[in-house]
């Protein structure tokens, strides 16, 4: 926008850049920079608590200065301390994070109230900074989960993921990672580097330790129990290749082959245990820009169920058949290794597994009849 506005100030692009910007067209002010258009158009909000590294901090206010936003630091604890105080007046209880000896529930129930906090506050300043500034209208909010924490439901419902728009909602970790790197290059942004090597972290857990820069421990791999990367090969075999917990894990097999078959069913029954927990979230999902195959949003790319049972029993048991068949293969009569066979037997148990299934439903016909 700034180089066409630069380049023919009298275009239509110069009068709505004016407008935009302005509120009206003077027909004569030309911006000087692009930071100059963002200062006008673009608030940024670091929404801050007690659990906030200083490393974290920082980086917001060097990205919000190296594109020229409107930034604003605000601190939420005094808003949770107030939501806090109400629920201990009520019940007379005092929730605790788990490192200070609560429970589970404790721990992400006080979580989720910052992250909700957030989604509140967010929408409160999108709706008040124009009149702070002397401006008329109201702002979008944009979303920042990204595809992979959809898929994964890595997100608290109705929390900072919920805005009017998401630029990133379907983009991948990976995608984002290097596009943030290239960024950097292209624009001269160095910050957008250190935004992309930095460790993805949610921050709402009490600080235990930090390395020397400053940096939060909580990690949200961690958190997941599962890789950016890996939840990336889930989406597009569950979605693309339209996988189930079984055939997923018979390609993953082949995929993942420096694996041993036992590990790997455990990284495929971890991820449709979570994806079957929040599959529900996907049906309140920010509207994003598709720009991946494995887009789970329910409104529009993904209309399957949201209902799942989360024990999958039936398809977690034929993975531990076809894992055990598998390491009787492999072992061998006499124990030794018979690596020349373990392709052909694989193939043997995929067999089995279609005939187990064809099995099952001609006895569920007879059991009709």
């Amino acid at each position: 926008m700034y180089d066409s506005v630069k380049k023919d100030p009298n275009s239509q692009v110069a009068s709505d850049c004016r407008r935009i910007c302005l509120g009206k067209d003077d027909g004569k002010w030309v911006p000087s920079s692009p930071q100059v258009i963002a200062g006008h158009i673009f608030h940024t909000l670091y929404l801050g608590s007690e659990h906030s590294s200083t490393a974290t901090t920082a980086r917001s206010k060097d990205v919000a200065e190296a594109i020229g936003a409107y930034h604003l630091y605000v601190n939420i604890d005094i808003v949770v301390s107030a939501l806090l105080a109400m629920f201990v007046m009520v019940t007379k209880l005092t929730p605790r994070f788990k490192s200070n000896g609560g429970t589970w529930s404790e721990d992400l129930a006080l979580q989720n109230i910052q992250a909700r906090i957030r989604m509140v506050t967010a929408y409160l300043f999108a709706q008040l900074l124009p009149w702070h500034r002397k401006r008329t209208g109201f702002l979008l909010v944009l979303g920042s989960a990204n595809v992979d924490e959809g898929l994964r439901g890595y997100m608290t419902k109705y929390d900072c993921s919920s805005a009017d728009l998401n630029p990133i909602g379907a983009i991948s970790k990976g995608d984002l990672k290097k596009m943030l790197l290239w960024a950097a290059k292209e624009y001269e942004y160095p910050v957008l580097e250190d935004v992309a090597n930095a460790t993805p972290t949610a921050e709402l857990v009490p600080i235990t330790e930090t390395d020397n820069s400053g940096e939060h421990t909580q990690s949200d791999e961690a958190d997941m129990g599962m890789s950016y990367a890996d939840l990336a090969q889930y989406g597009r075999l569950r979605k693309i290749a339209r996988c189930g917990p079984v055939s997923m894990f018979q390609k993953l097999c082949g995929i993942w082959n420096t694996l041993p078959p036992r590990e790997v069913a455990e990284k495929v029954k971890k991820f449709f245990k979570y994806y079957a927990i929040n599959r529900h979230k996907m049906c309140t999902i920010t509207p994003a820009y598709h720009a991946e195959g494995y887009s789970p949003d329910d409104n529009r790319f993904d209309l399957r169920q949201f209902l799942y049972n989360t024990r999958w029993p039936r398809q977690f048991k034929m993975i531990d058949d076809e894992v055990n068949d598998m390491k009787r293969v492999e072992i061998g009569d006499e124990g030794s290794q018979i690596e020349d066979e373990i392709d052909d037997n694989r193939n043997e148990c995929r067999e089995g597994f279609f005939k187990r299934l064809f099995g099952m439903r001609s006895q569920q016909k007879l059991k009709a009849v």
